[in-house]
């Protein structure tokens, strides 16, 4: 019999989704802290190159990951579906079939990031006095893939089924791992990037270990039983549907984000380093809308799975609502603090400058983008990822880069990088505005086993 209390789809929608994303923020929290203290110890301890090379492999970090991510967005999709129609059949074979994808995707990530590092940064346009920093930061990061792939995997399941507190739990203690990692590595043994690499490495394991042992010892439906991971390929069909779209929306936005980075990277290590620290900024106050959005896929897939549309409809209100105002507090804050929040990471001037600037250009459009990013996981969580694939290949990527690839040429101005961000979240707005009003997506997933 199912955990009740994990269901959403019953008791006060406000609680559920609220009481939900809390666990996801605190543990997103402790999640972006991996790459932040990194950051920080780097910035303070190695100087503004190291940080520069830390900060450049972000973008590139996502591009190779974020396609796995999207599949497990969509594996969540379907255990989430599953879980609140109560089909414990399905349920056991969908949560087998993703975690044998994970381990399997292991691999390949692990040789793909390892080999192809250098020649990715090449293309990129890394400074040569940043690159052997980046590259060894990379490479160590990716010899780690089994625990950030296994991670998401598992958290994604977790999450599916209603579990937002374990792997909050399982972060707390992974980050304090990192954090102690970071300063006996660079701080006492002086390893530099690769030690803050592979701090953050050990650290993802932890936290997959114990999410796997958590859905081990469970007496729930969901339990994973390691002898009965392998591939059940109709349910390995529908897995690819629904996170297909999600993993090449990722990617591409990645992609775009990649030729950002590379112009960025054209006005040198200090636009590196500053840029390098709002996005770790940003990524801290953007928490709360991510955590949001999250819940909100997961209560469209258990409530459609139940075939609870006006309840679904409600949820997604609610959520839409609550992220948009939450954004544009969080955007107002990080306005007024810009220059604080940058030297934090690094107080040299011309650092902080760029890293201001670039705040103060994104920040009070945060509500724009809380809003593209809300529809979507509501889209999602009805089965109709393709819908949010192509809004952002479009907005996000093409749109973006020719805007790049027009305005940078003839300024020769940093401030033409800052502004397409905004410009092209209201486009996605406007966009999902307009499709969501019109389009008939509550009725998704009905039929569609």
């Amino acid at each position: 019999m199912a955990d009740t209390q994990k269901l959403m789809t019953e008791g006060a929608i406000w609680k559920r989704i609220t009481f939900f994303a809390l666990p996801i923020f605190f543990g997103n929290l402790f999640q972006q802290m991996y790459n932040t203290v990194d950051s920080l110890i780097v910035g303070n301890f190695l100087g503004s190159n190291a940080l520069a090379a830390v900060s450049s492999s972000g973008n590139l970090i996502f591009l190779l990951i974020g396609f796995l991510n999207g599949v497990s967005i969509g594996a969540g999709v379907v255990i989430a579906r599953y879980f609140g129609a109560r089909d414990q059949e399905s349920l056991h074979t969908a949560i087998h079939t993703t975690v044998a994808f994970g381990l399997v995707a292991s691999v390949i990530m692990t040789f793909v990031g390892v080999i192809f590092a250098p020649q990715i940064l090449i293309w990129m346009g890394t400074p040569e006095n940043v690159m052997p920093d980046s590259v060894a930061y990379f490479r160590v990061y990716f010899m780690g893939s089994l625990g950030f792939v296994m991670y998401n995997i598992f958290v994604g399941i977790l999450q599916a089924v209603g579990d937002s507190r374990h792997p909050l739990y399982y972060l707390i203690v992974s980050s304090v791992v990192n954090v102690v990692l970071d300063l006996v590595f660079i701080a006492v043994f002086h390893t530099g990037v690769e030690g803050a690499a592979l701090a953050t490495t050990i650290s993802q394991l932890v936290s997959a270990f114990l999410c796997m042992f958590q859905l081990i010892r469970t007496k729930a439906e969901y339990r994973l039983s390691l002898r009965d991971i392998r591939f059940n390929m109709d349910m390995l069909g529908q897995i690819i549907r629904f996170g297909l779209p999600s993993g090449v929306q990722n990617s591409i936005i990645a992609l775009a984000n990649v030729v950002v980075q590379a112009n960025i990277n054209s006005f040198g290590a200090m636009a590196m380093a500053g840029c390098g620290a709002f996005s770790k900024i940003e990524g801290f106050g953007f928490l709360p809308i991510t955590s949001f959005t999250m819940a909100m896929t997961t209560f469209v897939g258990q409530n459609l799975g139940a075939k609870q549309y006006e309840r679904t409809r409600q949820g997604a209100r609610f959520g839409i609502i609550s992220a948009a105002i939450l954004a544009e507090l969080i955007g107002v804050i990080i306005f007024i603090l810009a220059p604080v929040l940058i030297s934090a990471f690094d107080s040299t001037p011309e650092v902080v400058a760029f890293g201001a600037a670039r705040a103060r250009t994104s920040a009070l459009f945060f509500f724009l983008l809380a809003y593209s990013h809300s529809v979507a996981a509501i889209l999602r969580g009805a089965g109709k990822a393709v819908i949010p694939m192509m809004v952002m290949m479009v907005c996000w990527c093409i749109v973006r880069v020719s805007i790049l690839s027009i305005l940078v040429p003839i300024t020769h101005s940093i401030q033409a990088v800052y502004w397409v961000y905004p410009i092209t979240w209201v486009l996605s707005s406007v966009t999902f505005f307009i499709y969501y009003r019109k389009a008939d997506w509550l009725h998704a997933m009905d039929n569609k086993d």
